[in-house]
């Protein structure tokens, strides 16, 4: 199972067995990592894989887990 951790001021984290694929379902070539960042300030150069860039560009969202209202039923 995998492990996402949002890091404050900085990238998504994904840690385990996982897969990312793009719009069209095609799955990027990870190389065998099971630790992986997701960009969240939006700068990277190497989207949608963080490169550090919130650090130099001084990217601040700290994070608190809360719980989400339900789903909205479909119609």
């Amino acid at each position: 199972m995998a492990k996402i951790t949002v890091v404050h001021n900085g990238p998504i984290r994904i840690e385990g067995e996982f897969s990312i694929h793009d719009p069209e379902g095609r799955e990027f070539g990870l190389a065998g990592r099971t630790l992986i960042s997701l960009c969240r300030c939006g700068q990277s150069q190497n989207k949608p894989f963080c490169d550090g860039t919130h650090g130099r560009m001084g990217f601040q969202d700290t994070v608190t887990a809360r719980e989400l209202p339900p789903p909205k039923p479909k119609l």
